[in-house]
């Protein structure tokens, strides 16, 4: 009977957390000029620099590169310029600590029995070549509706990392000539 007593109040307690609020995702939209719209950026400005500075973000220790401590950080303009170029693919996750976006499926009007779907990896805290990593996965509808994976083209994800590159080369120069 205690059991009961103790567990009825931790019930109502723990469905009082819930909530009928729909949360609806907000994509970028062009603006004029471009750009694209930032959530985060101050009154319509963008730094270039993203939500972390310049240098991205650190945890334990920080400061110099060589510092001990296991720093975990992401280039700026690196994570802005692929979210900047994934911004027509539906995102079902984007991490700035972790330097990690993942796209849900997406299908072209022009292709509509193919569909891909997209994972960016920021691997440095510094603008290089070697900052960013794309995965690309595809996929083709068979006749019965069915879904099979499909082979990539090869120089597909070179390409999209390219593409995320010079975007960050762009955001970059654009935040010193400011």
């Amino acid at each position: 009977m205690r059991f009961i007593c103790l567990l009825v109040p931790f019930l109502l307690l723990l469905s009082a957390c819930g909530s009928d609020v729909k949360v609806e995702r907000e994509y970028p939209q062009e603006i004029p000029g471009g750009s694209r719209y930032d959530p985060f950026a101050k009154k319509g400005e963008y730094d270039g620099q993203g939500i972390f500075g310049e240098d991205g973000l650190t945890l334990f220790g920080g400061g110099s590169e060589n510092a001990s401590g296991g720093g975990i950080g992401v280039n700026g303009y690196l994570w802005r310029a692929s979210l900047d170029t994934l911004a027509f693919m539906p995102l079902v996750s984007a991490d700035p600590f972790g330097g990690v976006i993942i796209t849900d499926w997406y299908a072209g009007a022009d292709v509509p029995d193919e569909r891909v779907k997209m994972t960016v990896y920021i691997l440095d805290t510094r603008l290089r070549a070697d900052g960013v990593r794309v995965n690309v996965f595809r996929q083709a509808r068979r006749e019965d509706g069915s879904w099979v994976d499909a082979q990539v083209s090869p120089d597909t994800p070179t390409m999209i990392e390219n593409a995320i590159l010079t975007r960050a080369r762009q955001l970059r120069v654009d935040s010193i000539q400011k």
